[in-house]
């Protein structure tokens, strides 16, 4: 047996040096410092005043010392339960958790093949499918709900995800009162505010506005999720020579500066408020004008930015399992199995968007079960190799002898399922059978898979109490809706 030795168990790779790292953050702070960022919002301006920011009108400049203190009160490590109280998302280290993205406005109709608005069966469909996937940890609505009212359809989005899986949901919310009434809802299925703070089981993604303006909406629901420990996303999405430099460096500066603004808004309301870093950084494609989620480029900077916030100890927001494709096929593929790849390698400790075509205006449920096999095969990737007495098998070896087979022996029996991935979607046989099979692509084969799921997957129900909450909070909704909708006519 040997001691004292250093063991490389999994694949991993880092794409910047602490050098690097630490001159982005330093540009971070010059320009929080120095141009300052635009916060519209009162109670955010008010705090940043009292704690020694230069706050003028709607502009403030953060000194590096105040970032620097309000960064070391950020939570390291968060735990977020699932539905039944399970704290099964760790967002800690180099702890990975796949799951889809949220509010695509269209889906990709599996009948028809025709590209048409999310309706509240689909974001019922892709609830059940996530919730019957083994290798995705958490659920983000995926579409965009339409044929509700514009003013509540947060509301609906969250009880129909609430509704159709078990797993941890990653919600957005269109104001404070939205994401004041969601929470609700959780207070009664958890036991109460205390009960949720403890043992949160959502998480609200929150984005600022590129390039450094923190509107009055989005400060609003940071500073809420602040009060009540919801854990929360913050996150930049920067388009590379459009509302950030073209260069990728700069790119991560400005993203940076924007969470580090957030950062401290939300620290000021309450330390410890427990804060993800994001950032969906890629190229506009200058042919094109579209924000590009198969670029090399977004992957490049998700690993960056994954690498900075292990650096700063904070958790992380990454990207993966998404296309610029329109539909599944050869594409996709490629795209979503080096994106997961690469935030896999990263450690990146949330990694949505899992399911999304035509640069995050699809959401297709196909997509998000091709990448749940994907994920499935990384994983197994990154688990690397175990180097032990019992794995390097020499007594084995010596044992079956030149000419052996191992195929009955114990050590192969007691280790099968431990060292090898074994497909569901992936085709392993022989042609003739392939053939005899019908002759499937992957494509077929993923959709008659999504097809079982929304056959036989159940989902078992809410208590009814929270269902007589849910019902009475969209009422209200949709009531305040209708009122508001009234009073502009």
């Amino acid at each position: 047996m040997k001691t004292n030795v250093t063991t490389f168990a999994t694949a991993q790779f880092r794409l910047l040096s602490d050098d690097q790292m630490d001159s982005i953050f330093l540009g971070a702070l010059e320009i929080l410092e120095g141009t300052g960022t635009k916060v519209l919002e009162a109670e955010a301006r008010a705090l940043l005043l009292e704690a020694g920011a230069h706050v003028e009108g709607e502009m403030a400049r953060l000194p590096g010392g105040l970032v620097k203190e309000m960064l070391s009160s950020v939570p390291s490590r968060i735990a977020v339960a699932d539905r039944d109280g399970r704290r099964t998302l760790l967002l800690e280290s180099n702890r990975l958790h796949f799951g889809t993205g949220s509010d695509c406005p269209f889906i990709l109709d599996s009948e028809t093949g025709q590209r048409r608005l999310f309706v509240k069966k689909d974001l019922e469909d892709a609830a059940r499918v996530v919730d019957a996937c083994d290798n995705l940890d958490f659920h983000m609505s995926l579409g965009l709900m339409s044929g509700v009212p514009s003013h509540s359809y947060d509301r609906h989005q969250a009880a129909t995800m609430l509704r159709n899986t078990v797993k941890p949901l990653c919600l957005t919310a269109m104001s404070r009162q939205g994401l004041s009434d969601i929470v609700e809802v959780y207070y009664l299925l958890c036991g109460g505010r205390a009960s949720f703070e403890v043992n949160p089981r959502f998480i609200v993604y929150l984005e600022p506005t590129t390039p450094l303006l923190h509107s009055k909406a989005a400060l609003e629901k940071l500073l809420f999720a602040a009060e009540r420990r919801i854990p929360a996303i913050y996150t930049p999405c920067p388009m590379l020579g459009a509302t950030a430099p073209v260069t990728l460096a700069g790119g991560l500066v400005l993203a940076l500066a924007e969470f580090l603004a957030g950062m401290v808004v939300s620290q000021l309301k309450r330390r410890g408020a427990p804060l993800i870093l994001g950032g969906v950084i890629s190229p506009m494609d200058m042919r094109t004008t579209i924000l590009t989620y198969g670029s090399p480029e977004l992957h490049l900077l998700s690993a960056a930015i994954t690498g900075i916030a292990h650096w700063l100890r904070v958790p992380v927001f990454s990207t993966a399992g998404c296309t610029d494709s329109k539909v599944l096929d050869e594409q996709a593929a490629v795209e979503a199995a080096l994106s997961i790849m690469a935030a896999g390698l990263s450690g990146a400790n949330l990694i949505h968007d899992v399911g999304f075509l035509e640069s995050a205006l699809i959401g297709s449920p196909e997509m998000v079960v091709m990448s749940d096999e994907i994920i499935g095969m990384v994983k197994r990737f990154l688990s690397g190799v175990r180097v032990n007495e019992e794995t390097l098998a020499l007594d084995v070896i010596k044992e079956v002898g030149p000419g052996g087979n191992f195929l009955a022996h114990d050590l192969t029996v007691r280790n099968l399922r431990k060292e090898l991935w074994f497909p569901r979607l992936m085709d392993r046989t022989r042609y003739s059978a392939w053939q005899a099979a019908g002759s499937k692509t992957l494509g077929d084969r993923v959709r008659e898979r999504v097809a079982r799921i929304l056959a036989t997957h159940t989902v078992p129900p809410l208590p009814q109490e929270v269902e007589h909450a849910i019902e009475k909070m969209l009422a209200n909704a949709d009531g305040e809706a209708a009122a508001a909708q009234t009073d502009l006519v």
